[in-house]
């Protein structure tokens, strides 16, 4: 790899002063590098972090996909790595025209990175700095192992197995609060106590009124004024007012406060409970796990929102590299060959789904309805088809790009697929003629042909909603334990189920981490063999399933599974 020359590098700025006219925010320096194909065949098992820990996993990867290269050739045309300052990496392959095309999508990529709420747990910081310290840690414990090196391997292993189990939006709850403690400031747990469950409780049981709560705080900004933090929060709960008017008030506050002494801190996800409960990690032998774990989780955490925005992502960058580069005056004699490479990335496939051309499509209905006003309660209430199509009552100018950037800043991609109304959506797909795919036998032709399902806007969307990425919610459910070296976790059923041949080599890692019994609560469906025979040369034939409670136990070494009971 290395840095792209200084003559490019001038026209990808040329392309930042461009994108930022048209209202993408892109902050800091940007580091563009060429890379080869074996370079993209060695990064892709790493997330493209040229710094992340080594993993014997990912030099397999790297193997097969050298396999795979040498029967088909093909590579990304650009990678992007959310990391500050942002580093993109651009095939060597790649003429100098289509390259400022690729900028255009990955200044889309960099703008979302560095807008959209989801990530804001990464804004400013540099990953691939973090990334590599945690490589030289991984490193000195392997070294400090000797020939038990191999363990750390297993570890990584085991935590891999459930990394996706961390508490993503935990963290983003609690950067929310630490964020409001900034604005509003830092009170005593005897302040927040009062304004919060003290008097919200006797405003619900309506004892007191909204103007109480409004005067007392206006009271405890004037002792604040007057007599200090220390002194003026004193003063202010030694009110007599406050005494006369809530008697109980000191009492009340003196069995919270007994109560939170004894409450034990809640772990936001498995592996903080595993660090803070694990008898076996927490021996002094076994500290360095501790370790371990935690990189393994920090670095799951920073790639979570690529998860979950993923489809927005990719639909966001190309709706503006195709707007920015057709406006761009350089697609001059380069304009049939942006069609083909373009058409290669939103191509619409009529079979399966391109969430390149899908979101971007979204984004762009979106904006139009914003544009027309009928993002409003008055069209919302229309239900006539023609009344729909005439309705055009234009807000003020740019409300549709406000309302573009908006949902840029604030959707993942469950809310944007989710978020029109079934009406609206029903146009979405009538607009851009979309249709679900069935598949059927023909007996006649002895062959499984493909046909026009639905033309639905309810089961698209359902179609579009089982794509995305959804990681189970899986809790730690002490209550359920037979004693206290069992570790009992309870699968939120939602709708999904678990991948149940991945379960018992997931609980068999996780034993080896706790040191003892593990067991799992979950729901499966079970369905007669005969039935999976039959759907394989008749995709539309309906299988009946049986829901069941299903508990896995294992000690590390077998793994049982029971049948709790059976729901109708």
């Amino acid at each position: 790899m290395e840095l792209i020359d200084q003559k490019t590098k001038k026209v990808m700025q040329e392309c930042r002063v461009r994108a930022a006219e048209a209202g993408l925010k892109i902050e800091g320096e940007t580091l563009e590098y060429i890379a080869t194909n074996q370079d993209m065949l060695e990064l892709r098992p790493k997330g493209m972090i040229p710094t992340l820990y080594d993993f014997w996993v990912d030099d397999l990867e790297v193997l097969g996909n050298k396999w795979v290269y040498k029967a088909y050739p093909h590579n990304a045309y650009e990678t992007v790595v959310n990391t500050h300052p942002p580093i993109s990496f651009y095939n060597d392959n790649n003429p100098d025209w289509l390259n400022i095309m690729i900028f255009y999508h990955v200044l889309g990529h960099i703008d979302f990175f560095q807008n959209s709420v989801f990530f804001r747990n990464t804004w400013g910081m540099d990953f691939c700095g973090e990334a590599l310290a945690d490589k030289r840690l991984i490193e000195r414990i392997r070294e400090e192992k000797g020939a038990e090196k191999r363990w750390v391997d297993y570890v990584v292993e085991f935590a891999r197995g459930v990394d996706n189990l961390v508490g993503y939006y935990r963290e983003l709850g609690e950067d929310d609060r630490v964020q409001a403690e900034g604005l509003l400031g830092s009170f005593s747990e005897k302040v927040n106590f009062y304004f919060g469950d003290f008097l919200r409780y006797r405003y619900e049981e309506k004892t007191v009124t909204l103007k109480l709560y409004h005067e007392e705080l206006e009271r405890l900004n004037r002792c604040l004024k007057e007599f200090g933090d220390k002194q003026g929060e004193m003063a202010f709960f030694e009110d007599s007012f406050l005494k006369s008017r809530f008697p109980e008030f000191n009492s009340a506050f003196k069995k919270v406060r007994d109560k939170n002494k004894n409450k034990k801190s809640k772990s936001t996800d498995l592996f903080q409970y595993l660090t803070e409960h694990s008898r076996f990690i927490n021996e002094e032998e076994n500290k360095w796990m501790k370790d371990v774990l935690d990189v393994v989780r920090r670095t799951s955490l920073h790639f979570q929102p690529h998860f979950r925005t993923h489809n927005c992502n990719e639909g966001w960058a190309s709706l503006w590299h195709e707007r920015l580069y057709i406006a761009d005056s350089r697609i001059s004699s380069h304009e049939v060959g942006f069609a083909r490479v373009n058409s290669g990335v939103v191509v619409d496939p009529k079979i399966g789904f391109n969430p390149y051309i899908g979101f971007k499509r979204l984004y762009e209905f979106l904006e139009e309805l914003a544009d027309k006003g009928k993002l409003s309660r008055d069209y919302q209430l229309i239900k006539d088809i023609k009344e729909r199509e005439r309705f055009d009552r234009r807000p003020e100018e740019g409300f549709g790009r406000k309302v573009l950037f908006e949902a840029r800043n604030n959707f993942d991609d469950a809310m944007l697929v989710n978020f029109l109304s079934d009406e609206d959506f029903q146009d979405f797909m009538d607009r851009y003629n979309l249709f679900n795919v069935g598949r059927r036998y023909n007996p006649d032709e002895n062959v499984i042909e493909h046909y026009i399902k639905s033309r639905s806007g309810k089961e698209y969307r359902k179609m579009m909603n089982d794509r995305l990425y959804h990681p189970p919610c899986i809790l730690v459910n002490e209550e359920k334990a037979d004693n206290k070296n069992e570790l009992f976790l309870e699968h939120v059923f939602e709708g999904r189920t678990l991948v149940t041949r991945y379960v018992p080599a997931a609980l068999e890692g996780l034993s080896y981490l706790w040191g003892d019994v593990v067991c799992l609560e979950t729901t499966e469906f079970e369905w007669d063999p005969e039935d999976k025979n039959r759907k394989l040369f008749d995709p539309e034939h309906e299988v009946e399933y049986r829901k069941v409670h299903v508990l896995y136990t294992t000690d590390g070494t077998t793994t049982e599974r029971e049948e709790l009971e059976e729901e109708e």
